[in-house]
Order: C-alpha cells, then structure tokens, then sequence
C-alpha cells in the first residue's frame, strides 16, 4: 500500500508566526533583566536579583501600569473561581471524583455539586454514594466550572446548572491553556451547526448540537440521543474545525469563537480536509483569519 509522504529539511520548515500587529512581542528567557527595580513592581514569573527585575520563565512580557509580568507561552492550567473547564474523571472516592484538568494537581468535583437525577434538591444519603459510578465513572468526560481554589492549588468544581454535567459524542483537543481568550460564555452554537466548549484549561470539546429535551420526562429519549451515530457530514465538520484549531495554535494566535469561526470559513476554500493539515495552508488559514481579526477591531 502506497502513500503520499512529505519529508522536509528543517531550512525549509514553515515559520507559523503571524504577528497580530506591525511589531512582534517582545520575547523573555529565564534570567534575563527586564527593567531596573525603581521604577516597576514585579508580578507573576519575574524574581528580584542585583535591583534589578529578572524573568523566571520563558514568555512574554505583560505590563499593568507599574507591576510587570511574564506570562509562559507554555504553561499548565491555573484556575479561577468562575472558569468553564472540560475535564476527565479519574477516579470514583468517598462522595467525590477526581479530575483531570490540566492542572498541576487533579481537580475535586463533590457528590454534593452535581445535580441529581431529576434535578432533586435534597442531602445526598448513602444510597446516592452507592449509585457515584451510575452517574460518573472512570473515563467520563464532563464539562464543569470552578467553584473554588484549595491552598494547595487544586479546584473545586460544580455541575449544578443544566449547561454543565456529562458529555456524550463528540471531539476532545487539547491546546495551551495560554491560548484561551477569557470570555463571559465558553458555549457556543457555531453557525456551521457544531456546538463548541472552549474550557479555560485548554480542552475543547466539539460535538452535534443538541435538540431541547426535557429531562425530566424523557430520560431514554437522552440515553437513545447519547448513544446515536454521529452522521458523516457532521464529522467532516468537526475534523475541519480541528484541524482549523490546529492551524490557530501553530501560530500562537489566541482562541474564542471568532477566530474560530473565521478559520474555519477561510478553509472552506479548501476542497479536502486533509489538506488543511500541510504546513503551508496552515499558516495562510492562520493570516487570513488574523487579517479578518485585525479589520474587525479597525471598525
């Protein structure tokens, strides 16, 4: 069996970076002096040495005012109280799972925050520990929002409302948390009929939207929706749109619904999906989606 492989000498590699202005962002390496002590406080990834503010990671350099920060271009998730994350359950325990969040320290979600079947507002009894595996098992993807931040540094999370809990079929992708543009929403019914879940912790969830089912009545009318086979044309969308995810991240270009949106209107020029994965579509996705960026934010 034969098939088309591209090999490259690394001279001739793309370079994916798209500037989202005329000038490139300054860029800091650990130990390198930023500014003088006098005239700055230091923030978040800078340390004091020979008065003078240093970088302790590599990234790029943030200014508020007088407090300077570097914020890593490559980073693991560090939470705040209100985040939408997408997260997989590790382990069932005493009246809690644990969670994967892309975090330092896997995340907490209590027996008491979630809803319970029927939306029933009660104490949850022994019974309802006995039936943990029924509502959440190992593997389980949910979609989740932090409600609080442990000293240690791991978060608490909650699936109270009906927009959080269990996520059936779909398309997990993982990116830099760094990368996520915080919004007030992080659901989204894109145009293209794909809902979309873009978590503050890095993990985006693509699947089919959903219809409006009322859950207390029809509880099989949602296991008989869970366990229907997504149809091919809705697949080609979501494997699109990944692969319009992946063209955004090679050029360190931040991710809400617009950008997404605009990327992937401007791979519909291209016929094949598969070819949005060659270097060079890539990076013209990328700079047309900034230029569209760019013009938006000139009005």
């Amino acid at each position: 069996m034969s098939g088309h492989v591209t090999i490259r000498l690394a001279s001739e590699r793309v370079n994916h970076c798209v500037a989202s202005s005329n000038e490139l962002p300054r860029f800091y390496t650990p130990g390198e002096v930023i500014s003088g002590m006098q005239d700055f406080m230091r923030g978040h990834g800078t340390y004091v040495e020979d008065d003078c503010i240093k970088s302790s990671v590599a990234g790029v350099m943030q200014k508020v005012n007088k407090l300077i920060c570097v914020r890593p271009l490559k980073s693991r998730y560090v939470g705040e109280i209100g985040d939408v994350v997408v997260g997989r359950v590790l382990e069932v325990q005493q009246k809690r799972w644990k969670v994967e969040t892309n975090s330092r320290l896997d995340s907490i979600l209590q027996l008491s925050s979630v809803n319970l079947p029927g939306g029933e507002l009660r104490r949850r009894s022994a019974e309802d520990e006995q039936m943990m595996r029924k509502h959440l098992q190992e593997g389980d993807l949910i979609s989740a929002e932090v409600q609080s931040v442990f000293s240690d540094g791991s978060l608490s999370l909650h699936t109270r409302s009906l927009k959080y809990g269990k996520l059936s079929q779909g398309v997990l992708m993982k990116v830099f948390p760094s990368l996520i543009k915080r919004r007030k929403n992080h659901f989204h019914n894109l145009p293209c009929g794909i809902a979309i879940i873009i978590g503050n912790n890095g993990f985006i969830w693509m699947s089919p939207q959903q219809q409006n089912i009322v859950i207390e009545e029809n509880k099989d009318e949602i296991e008989n929706y869970e366990l229907q086979p997504i149809s091919k044309s809705d697949r080609e969308i979501m494997a699109r749109l990944k692969n319009c995810i992946a063209a955004l991240v090679a050029s360190k270009m931040m991710l809400d619904d617009s950008s997404i949106m605009f990327a992937y209107e401007e791979s519909l020029r291209y016929d094949d999906v598969k070819e949005l994965l060659d270097p060079e579509v890539m990076l013209d996705i990328a700079f047309l989606t900034q230029h569209r960026l760019n013009s938006i934010m000139e009005e």
